[in-house]
């Protein structure tokens, strides 16, 4: 179970910068505005499935007396949060020609994750995605992780998760997981050669 960013996605394609780098440069949007009338007031709605994306975003949108759509803004963000890593994407088609499954675990709502599966073509590289908007619960909530362990029909302890964020590893360990707290130094083939019986 890997997390898609900051593990295999990691910003902006041409430099790996923040989606938001030049947010304001190219539509005209105040960063810390939007994180604090988006994302602090409606994501958590949005990304564990109780609302949908593009009126939760218009709506805030229409409180910052901004232009532009929800549709182009999240056309922009999109694009620019979608800087595959090409070496953990090599070591994820070598794990699954051992015979090793690879699904992303990942919070993300509906369109983003559609958009990594369909138009990033993760769909034929991993064996699937749990994410929490499908799940309702975001990790590391303890509902996330039984929901992966039922999408997959594994047991827990079967399952390992590589994440950059501590939470989600302390979560995935309560759950009965391995779990590694990804940090970019150490290779994936590395991390996995390691954790999984081959």
């Amino acid at each position: 179970m890997l997390d898609a960013d900051g593990v295999l996605i990691s910003g902006r394609p041409t430099d790996g910068q923040l989606w938001t780098h030049k947010l304001l440069e190219d539509l005209g949007i105040d960063p810390e505005l939007l994180a604090q009338e988006f994302f602090a007031l409606e994501w958590q709605d949005v990304v564990t499935g109780r609302r949908d994306l593009y009126p939760a975003l218009s709506k805030s949108l229409k409180r910052l007396d901004i232009s532009v759509s929800a549709e182009e803004l999240i056309s922009y963000w999109f694009k620019m949060d979608s800087r595959i890593i090409e070496t953990v994407l090599a070591d994820c088609r070598i794990a699954r020609k051992s015979g090793n499954q690879v699904y992303l675990a990942t919070n993300q709502e509906h369109l983003r994750a559609k958009y990594l599966m369909e138009t990033l073509g993760l769909k034929s590289e991993v064996d699937g995605i749990v994410y929490s908007a499908e799940a309702g619960f975001q990790k590391p909530h303890p509902a996330f992780f039984s929901h992966a362990a039922d999408v997959t029909g594994r047991e827990p302890n079967e399952m390992l998760l590589v994440d950059d964020a501590q939470a989600n590893i302390d979560g995935a360990r309560n759950a009965g997981w391995r779990a590694v707290h990804w940090d970019g130094r150490e290779p994936l083939s590395d991390i996995l050669q390691r954790n999984i019986d081959q």
